[in-house]
């Protein structure tokens, strides 16, 4: 039992901590401190799901349909590629600072200046402050929705075809030499893939004062951009 429950956190922890636009996806969320908990437990759910299609052995039904594999390369290989310009655009522009300093920013606006306009209700005389220059607030980006957060996640593990070689395939593969103790094994390694999505999103939040800076964000963003790009470019090269 616990020879196939380490054999399985082991080997989950290698095949998931990489590089990847999974994780990357992840961590950007952790920084920015947006829907953390979803985004850890779709990721999270979304492994263990496959991992246990691996084990029960429904992976040979994947390797009889292999054009469901293909049509997984294609549009993760397009998704990745229109993920990859969004992050290029936000790097030119300078878009990845979390929404709280929209907050901060309005607040900082909300004295009311000097030339206030004055309006007569009922007789008496209310001031009403100008709203603030769009200029201030507009360099700010939104807060990203939960849905769309949802989305990407959900698109981000399930078009990637490299989940399927890896979790369903190679896991499954691994897992049927461990014969009867072989959902110790899957245990084992799911067990690794729900530590390292909610270590990587929640430890995420100790870099949030290196990404204080505009020009922090450029840089992860991208690098995100480039990292997108390169895998979109091997899943259509087939590699």
């Amino acid at each position: 039992m616990f020879p196939s429950l380490a054999a399985g956190l082991s080997l989950g922890l290698s095949l998931i901590v990489a590089i990847g636009a999974q994780n990357l996806f992840v961590l950007r969320q952790g920084i920015r401190r947006e829907h953390v908990l979803t985004v850890a437990l779709v990721c999270a759910a979304s492994d263990a799901a496959l991992i246990a299609v691996g084990v029960s052995g429904l992976g040979l039904v994947l390797e009889a349909a292999p054009w469901a594999v293909q049509v997984a390369r294609w549009a993760g290989a397009a998704f990745l590629l229109a993920y990859a310009l969004l992050a290029a655009r936000r790097a030119w522009q300078g878009g990845g600072l979390p929404s709280a300093d929209a907050t901060s920013a309005r607040e900082v606006v909300t004295t009311m200046p000097d030339g206030a306009d004055e309006a007569r209700e009922g007789g008496a005389t209310v001031q009403t402050s100008r709203a603030a220059p769009p200029a201030a607030t507009a360099s700010v980006p939104a807060r990203t929705s939960r849905t769309a957060a949802l989305l990407t996640c959900l698109a981000l593990t399930w078009l990637n075809p490299h989940v399927y070689l890896d979790t369903v395939f190679l896991l499954g593969s691994v897992a049927s030499t461990h014969g009867d103790t072989r959902w110790w094994f899957a245990a084992g390694a799911m067990t690794a893939s729900l530590a390292w999505f909610f270590s990587l999103a929640y430890g995420a939040r100790l870099l949030g004062r290196l990404f204080d800076s505009r020009a922090a964000w450029r840089i992860l963003d991208a690098i995100i951009a480039v990292v997108m790009a390169l895998i979109a470019l091997s899943l259509v090269l087939g590699g």
